[in-house]
């Protein structure tokens, strides 16, 4: 973990080009914010390649596919590779229907990403593992959220996190475990959508995968754990969660929050 990146992206104010599904753009864009990041949520195939290439991050989500969902995800991405631009994945529901399997096939055959982030469920269907999930919902399966995230980062050649009660992160050779958050994180709409995008602002200003991908996912829980404090319910724990983002400075990471198993 490199503390001093919560602070880095608040110095920086990164350029984070978001095409993202319709239930979490309005979040994900306070959540940015509230980071010090610069969220833009462009859409439209025409402008995305040029968007991207002046982005310095892209943030791929599914959470609502239409007809033209992959091709545009798809220009998008090969123009921020081009540019030398990381890019994070979120399958969102990936398992769910052979329509969203197919696009996520497609984006991962012709985008390089850096970062996939998943739940299990997620994960599990990129990787072929049996697993039995609901709609977007992790749901259960035999197989342990590091397994599945390292075979997934072998197959993808990429960093993948798995998140859960207990976060994992692997690029295939290192796997950690990011414990923290809060139960009141899977009762609010957007929390793992917005995850990603603060992935990507990570990985704008901290060249090395791992190490972005690690700081963020620790900060992120400590702020739900923050929040949680505060919110009576899941009403109201949005806004202490993107009030706790707007705080998060180096100084409040906590120390002891990451294992590294191999």
């Amino acid at each position: 973990m490199k503390r001093d990146l919560w602070d880095k992206v608040r110095d920086e104010r990164p350029l984070i080009h978001n095409i993202t599904n319709i239930v979490v753009a309005n979040f994900s864009a306070n959540g940015l914010l509230a980071i010090g990041a610069s969220p833009v949520m462009a859409a439209a195939i025409e402008e995305v390649a040029e968007m991207a290439s002046v982005s310095e991050a892209l943030v791929l989500n599914i959470g609502t596919l239409d007809a033209s969902t992959e091709a545009t995800m798809i220009r998008a991405g090969q123009a921020a590779n081009a540019a030398g631009r990381p890019v994070v994945l979120d399958p969102v529901g990936v398992g769910a229907t052979a329509f969203r399997r197919d696009v996520v096939t497609q984006i991962l055959r012709h985008v390089q990403v850096s970062v996939i982030r998943g739940n299990a469920g997620e994960v599990a269907t990129l990787v072929g593992a049996d697993w039995v999930a609901k709609g977007v919902d992790a749901g259960e399966g035999v197989h342990h959220p590091k397994r599945l995230a390292a075979q997934a980062a072998v197959r993808y050649g990429c960093v993948v996190v798995v998140t859960g009660e207990t976060d994992v992160v692997s690029d295939g050779t290192v796997t950690m475990e990011i414990s923290g958050g809060n139960v009141l994180m899977t009762q609010t709409t957007g929390t793992g959508c917005l995850l990603s995008a603060v992935i990507g602002a990570f990985l704008a200003v901290e060249a090395d995968v791992m190490t972005a991908t690690a700081t963020a996912l620790a900060g992120y829980a400590r702020c739900g754990e923050l929040a949680s404090e505060r919110a009576t319910g899941p009403g109201d724990f949005p806004l202490h969660f993107l009030n706790a983002l707007g705080a998060m400075t180096a100084a409040k990471l906590p120390h002891d929050c990451i294992e590294v198993l191999s």
